[in-house]
């Protein structure tokens, strides 16, 4: 038997051959290896940027042995255990003789195998040694082939004993010169452009394409170096990526990727959500702290998010702007508990949002020196194409920024500084659609940085963005526009701002009524978070908003957008005129189905707080008919052991206001059970 490893699961530069059972078939031992060595010898037709003799001499060798293995099947030979054992030996070696073909091949990884020729040809050497080793003690003599085949056999163990398989000279100063490059780069020194296209060059990475190959295989590199706590590679791989990106951006003046191909997935499909409370989030990564701690400006950040900011020489308040008067970091502990129990409330993993806010926030300071500084030549040689480029040059400097600013704080940061965001705002009245999606989603990537926002605002930055989320030449562009204008509204002074412009909030009605299951979701949550400020709620009731929220709890199987529907309707009720407004639809019905139904703990808990404050806000007659429903008060019941516990205590209060009115109702008392009555029909 010959037992497989899934190749997909292996890593660069790793060999996992596995060694052939005992007592194996010799027929299919046989079999095994001349598939492996038809494997090999596929490799002739394919691209080598580098160790192309090592590689080419290696599968002429194998494609001599399988004239042997192939002349050995078609005689039907019986094999002795001695020629088993050395066709076992080769067999192991092939499998790793084909693994390193793969990686010389691998698509993206032609800059990494550069670097490591010295390390690949010493592979090469070793594996054709092990070769020669099997065909000195296969007893040739005992296998019957004609006189030619053994000939072969001889002569490739001879080549593989002398054959010296060496770090070719061409791969070896190129490798230097991408040392050389590095080398300027951490000095502050922008290389010469002709050095850097002799490099892509020589690694026949010709295109914007190729480029950015490169630099997604670099990045999951990184990612798994650090998720297997191995970082003595880190810092190189991460001044490769910032050579490559620089290249990407500098070097290729054209995106070449066709229209089929998305390098972003549609939709821009942020996890933008009202599930949970915005002070759980750190200001700097953006995800749930997992140890917050409190700066001299009273403001709240992640423990890991904040020392790196301090360790990359920032002594101002990410969030405030303010100079810190010292680093002391002063533990959090309320703050904490809250996110323990929240997390635990709602079956959310901490350690695995540690893990998480953990990967972003190694991206606060850089991989390393050479990789910080080609960005900021990047970020201003980006900023200066959005001002002085052409039309296609600004298009392709926001797409770039786009992709730079995704997952990497240290990179919004730098094109921040640079002065990206204001020709951005600019960008945004192209009467192109494809400039102005790529510029509204640029400037979502850098609104998730504290000085992003400002800056935005600053430069008048509102009114633009309020004008894409009008009328957006296309739907995404609205839909990316909804979440730049969440992302704002998580700085408090702004949700006034915000509210207060004329045809900001009718907008995101309008788009809750257009946009996509993503849009509608990005329309919800910017309005969530605008309510944080109280004054816009009369405003979000006036531009019509309930009703199409009921609509997404009618007609919507999407469980994210349901919660995040759900908990707006839970802060309109909490108000006298957002419960009317609720109780003039067809609310009632819809949220108890929802209480039983739903799989979310956190719809549910949004169901039983919507319906607690439509009886306090609502009158008897809300009571009365929740009252009738024989089967809420089990809902409510089971919601006290399986619920969060904000769920339960809802619940409690709702079966306790229940029990109350059918107490008091026999004896004409019922009124008092409500502490508000209101008329209002509720169906």
């Amino acid at each position: 038997m010959i037992r497989k490893f899934d190749r997909n699961d292996r890593r660069i530069l790793n060999f996992p051959a596995v060694h052939p059972c005992e007592g194996i078939f010799p027929a299919t031992l046989l079999r095994s290896l001349i598939n492996l060595s038809h494997n090999i010898c596929n490799f002739q037709s394919k691209l080598f940027p580098t160790q192309s003799r090592n590689a080419r001499e290696t599968i002429r060798q194998v494609g001599l042995l399988l004239i042997f293995f192939e002349e050995v099947r078609d005689r039907g030979l019986i094999l002795s255990d001695s020629v088993v054992l050395c066709f076992s030996e080769l067999h192991l070696t092939f499998q790793k003789i084909q693994f390193l073909l793969e990686d010389c091949t691998r698509e993206g990884a032609r800059a990494w195998m550069l670097t490591k020729s010295q390390f690949v040809a010493t592979q090469f050497r070793v594996l054709i040694r092990a070769v020669a080793t099997a065909l000195d003690v296969l007893p040739l003599g005992l296998i019957d082939v004609g006189g030619e085949v053994k000939e072969l056999v001889e002569l490739v163990g001879k080549q593989a004993r002398k054959r010296k398989f060496e770090l070719d000279p061409d791969d070896e100063f190129s490798a230097n010169q991408v040392l050389v490059i590095l080398s300027h780069f951490e000095k502050g020194v922008e290389p010469d452009s002709r050095y850097v296209k002799r490099v892509l060059d020589y690694l026949e990475i010709r295109s914007w394409s190729d480029c950015n190959k490169e630099i997604n295989f670099l990045e999951d590199e990184i990612a798994l170096k650090c998720s297997d706590s191995d970082e003595r590679e880190v810092p190189f791989l991460s001044s490769l990526v910032g050579f490559m990106s620089y290249s990407r951006g500098v070097i290729f003046e054209a995106l070449d990727f066709p229209n089929t191909e998305q390098i972003e997935a549609p939709c821009n499909t942020e996890t933008l959500t009202c599930l949970n409370p915005e002070d759980f989030r750190c200001p700097i990564s953006l995800e749930l702290m997992t140890d917050p701690v409190t700066v001299s400006t009273g403001q709240t950040y992640d423990r890991s998010s904040i020392q790196k900011w301090f360790k990359a020489g920032n002594f101002i308040c990410p969030k405030t702007g303010e100079k810190l008067t010292n680093t002391e970091l002063v533990p959090n502990s309320i703050l904490r508990k809250l996110i323990k129990k929240f997390c635990a409330d709602n079956g959310i993993s901490l350690a695995k949002s540690g893990r998480k806010s953990s990967d972003i926030t190694r991206t606060i300071v850089p991989g390393s020196a050479a990789a910080a500084e080609a960005m900021k030549f990047l970020s201003r040689f980006l900023a200066r194409r959005l001002v002085f480029g052409s039309n296609g040059q600004k298009n392709k400097a926001a797409y770039e920024i786009r992709l730079l600013a995704k997952s990497n704080i240290f990179n919004r940061s730098c094109l921040v500084d640079a002065g990206a965001v204001p020709p951005l705002l600019s960008l945004l009245s192209s009467t192109d659609a494809t400039s102005q999606e790529n510029a509204i989603a640029a400037l979502l990537k850098l609104s998730k940085h504290a000085c992003g926002r400002i800056v935005m605002i600053d430069h008048g930055g509102l009114i633009p963005i309020l004008d894409v989320l009008k009328h957006g030449l296309s739907l995404e562009a609205r839909q990316i526009a909804a979440a730049v204008i969440f992302y704002l509204s998580s700085m408090k002074e702004y949700r006034k701002l915000i509210g207060q412009t004329p045809g900001a909030i009718p907008a995101l009605v309008e788009l809750i009524k257009e946009g996509t299951t993503c849009g509608k979701k990005n329309a919800v949550v910017a309005i969530f978070g605008l309510l944080f400020f109280p004054k816009n709620l009369q405003r979000v009731l006036a531009a019509g908003t309930v009703p199409l929220l009921i609509d997404i709890l009618s007609s919507s199987d999407k469980t994210e957008l349901v919660s995040d529907t759900l908990a707006v309707l839970a802060n309109l009720a909490e108000s006298i005129d957002g419960a009317n407004a609720i109780l003039q639809t067809s609310a009632l019905p819809l949220i108890k189905g929802l209480l039983q139904s739903s799989s979310s703990k956190s719809a549910k808990e949004y169901c039983a707080s919507i319906l607690l404050s439509l009886c306090n806000n609502g009158g008897e007659e809300v009571v009365s008919i929740l009252a009738k429903d024989p089967s809420l008060m089990s809902l409510l019941y089971s919601l006290i052991p399986d619920g969060t516990s904000h769920a339960g205590k809802k619940a409690r209060s709702l079966i306790k206001l229940l029990h109350k009115y059918r107490e008091t109702s026999s004896s004409g008392l019922a009124s008092s059970a409500v502490s508000h009555q209101q008329s209002v029909r509720a169906w």
